[in-house]
């Protein structure tokens, strides 16, 4: 499906028409700023031209917002959660078409492009269940005939800053848990995926309408990095959660704590696996490859650097070196295809000035890189991932490079050697080890072991579910995401004391007559 008629289609069918701007309270699109163009990396086509949101229309949805959240964090959170559900029906109804969507103008495979609507879908239904369980604690007094408690309370606005390479799914995480919680949201995606933007725009827009709720529950505003400013430097923002690089983050971060704000960063990775010498080979093989590969490692979660005992090193060589030869690339909504493309010429600079980096820092390349080129390649943004042992200490593989460059580094002796190389980055996200022995596993996620966010066993960085908090230590950004308990992230703490006597008891035994 290659034709600018089919891409039409699409749109049309996931409800994209050509008077809808970058800017939605849920209800009425505007745009008053400069248009931005999106182009499909798959073939280089112009997908479409939107109309984005300037100061003006930042204060518009943010004064709406603020109104909303007065009358929806009355409404009880089970009802909440319906509208939830709603919104996860409106997404599984659409899923082929929003799965496509994103492969076309992400550049994904298809599959993954199904696979991120799928985490749409299950955030959903997470949060459902957890409009029904946003419990707080009861504590013992000191003091008699006094009760202690703690309840959690709705923050207000919360702002979304998503990136390019997870263009739905990072929204989904935190406006299904937002909305239960009792918060509003407003929405700054990507500028390089507005189209997604806007579809999921649409399905807030109908849940909003079929059930009479208040404008500016969920805004969208399209646009460049000074909205990102915007709210980074807004009182009204209440707590800002931001995914993209640990440059943007530092930046968020020091704005937000400027104002004593609330900040949930989801940062950069710099993602190891450790390959110990009892590892299955095959099983690790298939784990590397799509930890590397994926997204045309353009997740945060991809695999950046395997960490091998220097007794199987060569065999580890042999393998990976197969199995990159059975790669296919192109088109990414061909099914048979493994890699689609870079997002951007951009990016694609960036992946070629990293392979000359390695080349002189020293690295060794097992698996060549380069652009492609030829019939097969509708766009320039196609690479080869590439293999290259190297020592962990250099700058280039201390660095996150957002394509399929992988770093094949050696270890010798005890699995503690292996973890120590592991941790010597600054970033702190999603880490695995590959082995047969249960001491090693059990070492490895010790509180010795790895000093990341995630931390696997005999399954590759990539890939999380939604049923566990999501997020990275030290450059990361410490942020939680999804599951678990990542949901007190978007409330605000209270603790409760009631004294039901006639007298008044102070705490520490402390007197006060009058």
């Amino acid at each position: 499906m290659n034709s600018k008629k089919n891409i039409n289609l699409l749109l049309k069918k996931l409800g994209i028409n050509e008077d809808q701007k970058g800017c939605s309270n849920g209800v009425e699109w505007f745009g008053s700023g400069d248009f931005i163009d999106s182009y499909s990396p798959v073939n280089g086509s112009l997908l479409g031209k939107i109309k984005v949101g300037n100061k003006s229309d930042y204060d518009k949805l943010i004064n709406e917002a603020q109104v909303a959240f007065k009358s929806f964090r009355k409404i009880p959170a089970p009802e909440r959660g319906n509208l939830v559900r709603q919104l996860g029906n409106k997404i599984r109804e659409n899923k082929a078409e929003l799965g496509e969507l994103v492969s076309w103008e992400m550049g994904k495979s298809l599959q993954e492009g199904m696979g991120e609507v799928q985490e749409m879908i299950d955030i959903c239904d997470f949060a459902v269940g957890l409009s029904r369980q946003l419990y707080g604690l009861t504590m013992h007094s000191e003091r008699p005939n006094h009760r202690m408690y703690e309840q959690y309370h709705p923050l207000g606005i919360v702002g979304v800053i998503s990136a390019f390479n997870f263009p739905v799914a990072v929204w989904s995480w935190n406006v299904a848990l937002a909305w239960v919680c009792g918060n509003v949201c407003i929405w700054k995606p990507s500028e390089k995926t507005p189209l997604c933007s806007i579809v999921c725009q649409n399905f807030v827009s109908q849940v909003l309408k079929e059930n009479n709720i208040p404008l500016g529950v969920s805004c969208l505003i399209n646009g460049d990095k000074s909205i990102g400013k915007w709210m980074s430097e807004d009182n009204r923002v209440n707590l800002l959660s931001a995914t993209g690089s640990t440059k943007m983050g530092k930046d968020v971060a020091q704005k937000v704590g400027a104002r004593l704000g609330k900040s949930l960063l989801e940062l950069g990775g710099n993602n190891a696996i450790i390959i110990t010498p009892s590892v299955d080979i095959k099983q690790a093989v298939i784990n590397i490859v799509f930890g590397a590969v994926g997204t045309c490692g353009q997740r945060c979660t991809s695999t950046r650097r395997i960490i091998v005992h220097e007794s199987i090193i060569e065999q580890i060589k042999v393998e990976l070196s197969k199995a990159y030869k059975q790669l296919k690339i192109g088109n990414p909504l061909d099914e048979s295809n493994h890699v689609g493309p870079l997002i951007d010429s951009d990016a694609v600079n960036q992946y070629l000035s990293a392979l000359d980096t390695v080349k002189e820092q020293g690295g060794k390349f097992i698996v060549e890189g380069g652009v492609l080129n030829g019939e097969n390649f509708e766009s320039n943004c196609y690479v080869r991932p590439a293999i290259a042992e190297i020592k962990n200490d250099v700058p280039i593989v201390q660095t996150e490079t957002f394509a399929p460059i992988l770093y094949l580094i050696k270890y010798s002796g005890k699995l503690e050697n292996a973890i120590e190389i592991m941790n010597d980055v600054k970033q702190g996200l999603s880490s695995s080890i590959m082995t047969e022995s249960l001491k090693d596993s059990e070492t490895f996620l010790s509180h010795w072991g790895s000093d990341c966010g995630i931390a696997n066993v005999n399954i590759g960085t990539s890939g999380a579910e939604i049923g566990g908090a999501f997020g990275g230590e030290k450059e990361t950004g410490g942020g939680r995401e999804s599951g678990s308990d990542a949901w007190k992230v978007y409330m605000r703490r209270q603790t409760n004391t009631i004294n039901f006597s006639s007298e008044l008891a102070l705490a520490q035994g402390i007197n006060f007559d009058l």
